[in-house]
Parts: structure tokens; C-alpha cells; sequence
């Protein structure tokens, strides 16, 4: 992080650890917000059957999980993550969430015992980052192959070598084919609301789901969240599916040998099962709106109407690209920004109809596919080749390694786009 945001972490940190210790919640009042908070969260009237707390992005993660009464938890630490699981370990231990806490011996093991305890039908949850994430690879493929709607946290922290624990989103997208679904989130609120809706989204379609924020920007900074009564929430997952779970009384093969025949059926159903997320996401998001206020969709449109220039990005780096839209509406550029917050399922169709038209597009990459790109950029040319009227395309790869990416980094970028620039940027 630079010297700027730990600077402003300690001060919050402060603030907060004095809101804790007098047990004070936040009035949901308009006021102040984080730089980066979504447009879609911030509210200046009070949102229905909430409180407002101060919490940073792992605490957002560990109280969703709590809010969704989780009963299996499988827990490895690893920086920057580790809080998400002390967090829920505390929960446990003061008696406001009863669920199986398993203390296990690598991450590999967790996810292990995620797909255990989901095959049986408990709803699990772990959490993880960077060399975790890559260390569970294997069995990331098994447990969405296997159908089971385990919801994990990944912090994005950069993978190694060299070390490095800040931010950067190599860890989750290089498990983008691994048939789980991924959700890029922008501010704390919208980590919390995620998770709740993922496993809402998951236990229906029967896939997994991978709940994606950047390292320390969100998951250690402190900013105001909704926070929904859990009864609600437990209302809200009642319309989750009922499915079918290994049972003693009624003996079934777990995982068995496939020939080519049937390995076919079962990859494509895979498949058609996260073309109905896509749209379910939508569904879930316009109910989860209904009752608590704040809407999500896979992609997200700002002053994006008359644009003739776009940012496409993804996480916490949005709000800075906001900021950065409304400076240069200012200055009379007409520029728009489009938010993606699905990787998988990647929102083709929506996508095209945002940029179809437009003049240029920048796409932001918080991470490196090396030989190929940024991943969003090349997920956002794929989705566009054979289209007509398409913008021409920049891809910027910025922030790898936690580097920071502030307002005037994006000014640099817009005045290159707006010289016609295609192909690769490179932001360090």
C-alpha cells in the first residue's frame, strides 16, 4: 500500500476501535463515504431492517457468512485473509453462529473438507488467497464437477515468486476455467451482499462460488456497511434449492469413473448450468434489491448513455475510475465507465450491448496473463470480435503487485485512449 492509504487505515483503525469498544453502531444518516464506495450502495435515507456498522472487507465477508448460517468452516490462515476466519472463529465461540469450525492443515484440506460437508448437505464456507487459492487448484475442478455449492472468499493478493502479500488478481482469474462462478466485488457493503447471494445463486444452479476483493484496499480498510437483519436473510435463502445430498439409507457413487460418453453430459451440463446463472444473477440481484435496498447485476453501466470513451474495470480500482468519470464530465468529455463484476459467468451479451457503438474502451487489468494480457481485456475483445461498430480496444495493465492506481494514473490513460491507442499499456 503507499504511505497515504496506511496512513488513512491507521486513523480508521483508531475510530474504529473506539466505535467497538463503546459498542456504537453508525446513525445511517448521509454522510462522509470511502472514495471507492459503489453508487449503487450509498443511500442517504435509512435502508430497511439494517444498522450501519464500521467494518473492513474480511469482517463483511465473516458476518455474511454468519448472516447465511453456515455450518461447516473450514479454515487455513493465510495473509491477508487470516481475519476472515478468526473473525467467524470468535462468532462461534460467543455463541451468535453454531456451525463446525475445523482447524485444518493446508488449504487443500479445506476445500477437502468443504466438499465433505457439502456433499452430506451442510452449507460450508472457507476463505483463502494468493498461493492458497493455486495450492486448492486441483480440487477446485472437483467441486464443481462434483455440483457442490460451497461459497469460498479469496482476498487477491499476488502470486509468487517474487513474495509479495499485496493486491493483484492473478490468484483468481488464473482459476477462471475451473467451472467455479467468480464475483469481483468493488466496496466492503458489496462483499457482504455477495455472499449472501452467492449462496442463494450457488445451492440453485448447483455450481460453486468464488467471492473475489483486493487485499488490504478492501479487505483491511474500514468503511460503513449495511448490515440486513438475519432473519431476512434467512428468508431470503429460503428459495434456495433443495438438493439432492449422499445419504446412507439411499447409497449412491460419489465421483466415479466416467467414460467419453458421459464425461460429455456431464461437462455440458456444467456448462448450461452457469449460462442459467447468468441470468439468475440478475434475478437474485433485482430480489435482493426488493428487499434490502441495493441492487447488483454482472455488469454495472455508469454515464455510459452519450460516451464516446469507456473504462472497463473490475474491484475496488472502480471507484477511483468513477471519480475520474465525473472529473472529466466536468471538464465536458463525454466518458462512461462499465463495471464487470462476473468473470464467470462472463456477461457476453451485456457487455457488447454497452460498447457496441462506442468510440474507445480502455479495460483496466488488475492482473497479468503473461504472453497474453490483461484477462478482462482479453474476455472483453473475445466478446466483441465479430461485431459491428466495436470501439477500439486498449488494454492497461496497472496495480500488479498492490501497486496504486490513483486518479491521475487514469487521467493518463484516458488522454492516451483519446489519441486512438490499441493494444497493450502498461501502467507502473
Amino acid at each position: 500500500m503507499a504511505a497515504g492509504t496506511v496512513c488513512l487505515c491507521v486513523r480508521i483503525y483508531a475510530l474504529s476501535s473506539k466505535i467497538k469498544r463503546q459498542g456504537l453502531i453508525i446513525p445511517t444518516v448521509k454522510g462522509v463515504e470511502s472514495a471507492h464506495m459503489n453508487a449503487n450502495a450509498k443511500r442517504s435515507s435509512c435502508v430497511p431492517s439494517s444498522s450501519r456498522k464500521l467494518l473492513t472487507g474480511n469482517e463483511a465477508a465473516a458476518l455474511g457468512a454468519v448472516l447465511c448460517s453456515v455450518e461447516v468452516i473450514a479454515a487455513y490462515p493465510i495473509t491477508p485473509q487470516t481475519t476472515i476466519v478468526e473473525t467467524l472463529s470468535e462468532a462461534i465461540a460467543k455463541g451468535e453462529l453454531r456451525a463446525q469450525f475445523m482447524e485444518v492443515e493446508s488449504e487443500h484440506s479445506a476445500l477437502a473438507a468443504c466438499m465433505g460437508a457439502s456433499a452430506v448437505g451442510a452449507r460450508a464456507y472457507t476463505a483463502t488467497s494468493s498461493q492458497g487459492l493455486t495450492l486448492m487448484h486441483e480440487l477446485l475442478f472437483w467441486t464443481a464437477g462434483a455440483r457442490l455449492p460451497i461459497v469460498m472468499v479469496n482476498v487477491n493478493r499476488a502470486v509468487g515468486a517474487p513474495w509479495n502479500i499485496w493486491a493483484d488478481q492473478l490468484d483468481s482469474v488464473a482459476q477462471r476455467d475451473t467451472g467455479w462462478m467468480q464475483f469481483y466485488c468493488e466496496t466492503n457493503q458489496e462483499v457482504l451482499d455477495t455472499t449472501i447471494q452467492a449462496y442463494r445463486i450457488s445451492e440453485n444452479v448447483l455450481l460453486p462460488s468464488l467471492v473475489v476483493m483486493d487485499a488490504f484496499y478492501l479487505s483491511h480498510t474500514w468503511e460503513p456497511v449495511y448490515v440486513p437483519e438475519k432473519r431476512l436473510v434467512t428468508q431470503f435463502l429460503k428459495q434456495s434449492y433443495k438438493r439432492p445430498i449422499l445419504d446412507v439409507n439411499r447409497p449412491c457413487s460419489f465421483g466415479a469413473l466416467a467414460g467419453p460418453d458421459n464425461y460429455f453430459i456431464f461437462r455440458r451440463s456444467m456448462h448450461m448450468a452457469m449460462e442459467e446463472a447468468l441470468c439468475l444473477i440478475t434475478q437474485v440481484g433485482t430480489e435482493f434489491e426488493r428487499m434490502f435496498g441495493r441492487r447488483y447485476e454482472p455488469v454495472e453501466e455508469y454515464q455510459l448513455k452519450d460516451a464516446h470513451s469507456v473504462f472497463v474495470t473490475a474491484g475496488s480500482i472502480t471507484g477511483t475510475a468513477r471519480n475520474v468519470v465525473d472529473s472529466l464530465r466536468v471538464e465536458g468529455e463525454r466518458v462512461g465507465l462499465l463495471k464487470i463484476r462476473n468473470l464467470r459467468p462472463f456477461p457476453i451479451e451485456r457487455v457488447r450491448k454497452a460498447l457496441m457503438g462506442k468510440k474507445r474502451c480502455a479495460v483496466i487489468d488488475r492482473n497479468l496473463s503473461v504472453g497474453g494480457g490483461g484477462v478482462f481485456y482479453t474476455e472483453v475483445k473475445a466478446a466483441l470480435c465479430g461485431c459491428k461498430k466495436v470501439p477500439k480496444l486498449m488494454g492497461v495493465v496497472a496495480g500488479l503487485g498492490g501497486k496504486d492506481v490513483k486518479e491521475h494514473d487514469l487521467m493518463k490513460v484516458y488522454r492516451t485512449l483519446e489519441r486512438d491507442t490499441q493494444g497493450l499499456l502498461w501502467l507502473g
